[in-house]
Formats: C-alpha cells, structure tokens, sequence
C-alpha cells in the first residue's frame, strides 16, 4: 500500500485521548462534534475529489480529524480555526503525526466570518464539517471571499443540506438555496451518521457538493442588489411576490411593475423562482440610480 499509515489519522481513542490531555469538553454554543473515524475522513476526501495539486482551506478544524486526511492529499491545507485552546494545539498534532507534511499546514487562529486573506497560495478548495449554528453564513462568506474556490465540500446538518441543495419548487428551498446557487452548482453528495462523531450529535449530518460557476448569472444588478430582493422574498414566503416585495420596492403596486418588467408573475412566490430569475427583478428594480435596494 502507498498510502500513508492509518494510524496517521485520528481513531476515537485518540480524539478522546487528545480532548482530555487539551482539557477540552465540545461545546453545543460552538456546535462542537468532532469526528472519530478514520475511515469517514477519507471518503470526505474522496467526495470532494481533493487532488494532489489543491490548495485546500478548512473551517473549524477541531482537533484535526479532517485536517490529518486531507494533508494525505493536497499539496496545501490552510484551518481556520476560533477556538484559543484547539487552534494552539493543531499545529503540533500535525507534526507529531504527519511531520512529513507539517511544512504544507497552516494555521489561521480566527472567526471564518472575519477572514478576507489567507496566507500562500490561493485556495482552490473548501472542505469542512462546520458547526450547524454558522454554516450557512460561513461558507457563503467563504465563497464570496474566496473565488479562487473551484470545489467546495461540507458536511452541515441534514436539514441544512437539504436547504443547500434544494431546488425551485421544493417545501425547503429558500434563502440558502438561492445564495448558494449564485455562486455554485449545487447537490447532496452523501449521508453522514451520527456515530462517527463525539459527541454523537441528535441529528444527522449530511455531505454538500458545490461546484462554482464559470461566471455568477449574466446580470446588470449587483450581487448585493440580488441578494436583497431574495431577502425579501423569503422573509415572508406564504406571500405572493407582489406583496413580499412590497417593502422592498416602496409598494405593492411598484413591485408588481417590477415584477412584471422581469417577466415574473406577481402571483408567483419566492420559491419557484430561479436565482435568474431574482437577478431580473433587481434588475427592474425602482428608483435603483437613488440606490434603493
């Protein structure tokens, strides 16, 4: 076999043996499970096609379950990592384990939502398990920050998944669904189950494949100026769209014209509506050149 050794990587009495020697106890405020199986690491690896030539960034890295397996691979991993105590100790866990690797480890000790740089080459991809509490936000940012991104892979809670990877039409397509869409090509990549972590979380996790775009939709109206009327539409989702967007063009009547100069129906609701389809409507949006969002 070439591959690395498998005790390289972290087995559950090693993650328990490393928590207690870092006094660490996994917090449910910072959605904290870490992964003990070797064996699930590695198919995440696989899922997210990481290759020999990738940059990969990571978020929230814990103790480095994840982190160990893709330095098995990847010609570069960069964690991102909040927690003092964990993003002290990763380093260290890197070059005891893999210190053939540690040269091509670094380590950002920050909120992800804060990070605008990262250090040595621009990353080529995203793969993380990220706590359920911010993982949307977080890898919109990501994505956003970032689009050097080719290839992202997450692991989220399933029902984040499934809101990720919905399609118009679907009872869970929303705001994380178009977001994500405007960046990437979407899709559920897989099942997680909840005895490959510790603590074993009450919900079940699941994979996330986005793939970015060539290029964001063809529009005139900004990302911001799109992501507003999104916003909108779905913050009052049984609406139709004439009255969801009533505040957001001035009145029902001004989003009705919007929304028929975008060829969209008034009577249509949020969530049967392509990310294009969003981006037409910002595009008719009124008095858009005194800035109304």
């Amino acid at each position: 076999m070439t591959s690395p050794t498998p005790d390289a990587l972290l087995g559950p009495a090693d993650v328990r043996e490393l928590a207690a020697a870092l006094g660490v106890r996994p917090t449910k405020q910072r959605g904290q499970n870490f992964v003990i199986d070797a064996n699930t690491v590695r198919r995440i690896v696989r899922t997210a096609e990481v290759r020999p030539d990738d940059v990969v960034v990571e978020v929230g890295p814990g103790l480095g379950s994840l982190t160990l397996a893709l330095l098995e691979v990847a010609d570069r991993v960069t964690a991102v990592e909040i927690d003092d105590v964990l993003a002290a100790a990763l380093p260290a866990t890197v070059a005891a384990r893999m210190p053939g690797r540690a040269d091509r480890f670094a380590l950002v000790h920050s909120d992800a939502m804060h990070v605008t740089e990262l250090p040595g080459p621009a990353p080529t991809a995203l793969v993380a398990n990220l706590p359920y509490n911010v993982a949307v936000p977080v890898l919109l940012h990501m994505l956003d920050t970032f689009p050097s991104i080719e290839r992202t892979l997450v692991m989220v809670q399933s029902e984040v998944a499934d809101r990720l990877a919905a399609a118009p039409g679907s009872k869970v397509y929303g705001v994380p669904s178009v977001k994500a869409n405007w960046y990437a090509e979407v899709k559920r990549a897989g099942a997680i189950g909840r005895n490959v972590f510790w603590p074993a979380p009450n919900v079940d996790s699941g994979l996330v494949s986005l793939v970015r775009r060539a290029e964001p939709p063809k529009t005139t109206a900004s990302r911001r100026e799109v992501f507003a009327v999104v916003d909108a539409a779905f913050a009052q989702r049984r609406k139709t769209l004439r009255a969801a967007l009533a505040g957001w063009a001035g009145s029902a009547a001004a989003a009705e014209a919007a929304l028929v100069a975008a060829g969209v129906s008034p009577q249509a609701r949020g969530e049967s509506l392509t990310v294009e389809e969003f981006a037409r409507i910002a595009e008719h949006a009124p008095s858009k050149e005194s800035g109304q969002q």
